[in-house]
Order: structure tokens, then sequence, then C-alpha cells
């Protein structure tokens, strides 16, 4: 799909056409467990049980060949395998962190569960992990979703985290009190008639990136791939389940109650509001002011922080690499 893109990038600076260069190829299918896409390091697989269903749990973890006795846990986004953290653990590591970096139950490389997902059940996995590996305290770093996560994680398991990074996180406010409940069928039946290049201007547009095509590929195939699976519906019900824990579990009001040292990381342009095409027209406007609201937020907060990042949308980590890494490294060596 790479070369596709390219070739109509080519046609159009030329001019021409790109209507036959931009018919997709055929998809290799993908396994729902992301059987066929690479990861940059070594995946790892840690039994678990959630609901008295016996799930596996992906995880790479990366020694540094320098350590400085720390660990960092990197909690991955909605629409994102953990793959994506490759340049933030290659910082983190060179840095002398061990890096852990799990696929949550639903997601990625991990198991999805026939019931449905929770953050306080995707919370204890991942303190399962901690103890599996033997790691008493560590440093989160999240993103999007997975700072939903890493707020209940603060909360549930205080003293395992020394320092929350929350990267462009969702769950800032209440979805709640903007949008009506959507039933779960009606989720599946939109999710399901989702295109490839559709999924691609959802995130260009919902995310307002401001990376290249190419770059992007990786996240449209991760999720498009999975569609000639014979177990493709069981990976939708899972993806659909993510959607309502947002809505249903929000952390917004536990937020000012966290006492770890916080550092929220704002992309200036990034208004990512999940449920706002279901919401009234009239409140789609109040949606999605991350950055002032992650401001109000850190001033409540016993040691809260917020960055902003100009012209940077929802991947900020890698629309902004060198910001971001000034900023999380020099928030993570502060002392707790």
């Amino acid at each position: 799909m790479r070369h596709v893109i390219m070739i109509c990038f080519s046609l159009i600076v030329g001019g021409l056409s790109c209507a036959h260069a931009a018919e997709p190829a055929a998809r290799e299918p993908y396994g729902i467990a992301l059987e066929g896409f690479a990861y940059p390091y070594p995946v790892h697989l840690l039994p678990l049980a959630n609901d008295g269903e016996q799930v596996r749990m992906a995880y790479m973890d990366i020694a540094p060949a320098q350590p400085n006795g720390r660990s960092v846990v990197l909690l991955h986004g909605r629409n994102f395998p953990s793959s994506y953290w490759a340049p933030v653990i290659k910082t983190l590591s060179e840095a002398g962190y061990r890096v852990v970096v799990p696929d949550q139950i639903g997601f990625g490389k991990s198991s999805k569960p026939q019931g449905e997902l929770h953050f306080d059940t995707l919370a204890r996995n991942t303190i399962a992990l901690l103890d599996h590996l033997q790691i008493a305290k560590a440093d989160i770093v999240a993103h999007s979703l997975g700072s939903m996560l890493g707020v209940r994680i603060a909360r549930a398991y205080p003293d395992r985290v020394a320092h929350l990074v929350l990267t462009a996180p969702i769950g800032l406010e209440d979805y709640r009190l903007y949008v009506p409940p959507t039933p779960t069928e009606k989720i599946l039946e939109n999710e399901d008639k989702l295109t490839a290049d559709g999924y691609r201007k959802q995130l260009e547009t919902n995310y307002a990136l401001k990376l290249p095509p190419e770059q992007v590929t990786p996240f449209i195939d991760a999720r498009f791939n999975i569609k000639a699976s014979a177990e493709y519906l069981r990976w939708l019900r899972a993806f659909v389940s993510s959607a309502q824990m947002i809505y249903r579990e929000p952390v917004a009001h536990e937020i000012p109650l966290i006492a770890q040292p916080t550092l929220f990381v704002m992309g200036a342009d990034d208004h990512n509001a999940p449920g706002r095409a279901n919401a009234p027209e009239a409140l789609r406007g109040k949606m999605g002011q991350n950055a002032e609201l992650a401001k109000a937020l850190a001033g409540r907060m016993a040691n809260g922080r917020a960055e902003v990042i100009a012209n940077t949308g929802h991947l900020v980590f890698l629309e902004a690499p060198d910001r971001y890494r000034e900023l999380l490294l020099g928030f993570l060596a502060a002392a707790p």
C-alpha cells in the first residue's frame, strides 16, 4: 500500500490522474492477534485469566545497554499497535531505562476476549505483568486511551507508579455529558462499513495528524488486513467494546486526585473527542478542548504540569519527536 500511495503522489505532482494507481492491492490477511504484522522487538506472552476466560497478554521487554535501575511502562492508544512506540523505546533505552511495552487484552498481539473490556481489568493485568517481571515500581508513559488506563493504574496502585506521563490523553472530560448512549450493535455496524480510505481520513481528521501518508499506512494495515481473518468478527467486537469502555468508564473525575508527579503533553491542534459524531450538533463544538482541559486539570493536582506543543496533533510523540524527547527525559529525571 505504501508503494501505491507514493505512485499516486507522483502522478498528482505530475498533473496526471491517480484513479487507477489508487486502487488497493489485495491485502494479505493478518490474524486477529496481528500475526503477520512485525513488531520492532521480540514479543512475549503472559497467560492470564480475565473473568474466567484464559487469555494471553503480549508484551515487549527491552533491556538497556547501560541500566539506570528504573523501568518505564508504555501504554498504547485504541487505534494503534504498541509497535508505534518504537522511537520512544529507543529514546528511553538509550537513557538507561528498562522499557516494558504491553498490548492490552483486546488489542494488538494480545488475546481478543469474548467478554467486555474494563479499565479495572486492564489495570490488574498490567500490574500482573509487572509482578511477573519483578518490577516493584515503574514510570508510566501513556498515549490516548492508554492515558485513561494510566490514570486508573495510578489511582488503584499508587505505590507502583513513580511518574505519570499522559501523552495526548483522551478522557479529560466525561463524554456522557455530551453523547447519548449508543447501542453496541449500531457501533458494530458503523465500524464494519468503514473502508480503509475512510479510516485514513478519519485518523487524519479526528487526530489532526501532521504525518506523511506512509507513516499512517501501518495503522491502516494493522486494522484492515484483519478483515480477511476468519475471526474478524471476534476482533471487531473487542474493538467496539473498547469504545464502550471509554464512554462508560470515565476517569476525568479521578485525575485531580492523583498524587504522583504527572505531566500532560498535548498537541495544540488535537481536539479528538470520542463519540463527537453522535453528540447533538449544538454540543459538538464544546467537546475536545483538550489542551485547555489538561491545563485546568493540572492546576487542580498536587503535582501536575501541562505542556502544549504548537502545530501538533494527536500523535504528538511522532509529530514533534525532538520536543517530546526533551520533555519526557527531563520530567522522568526529576526526583519523584
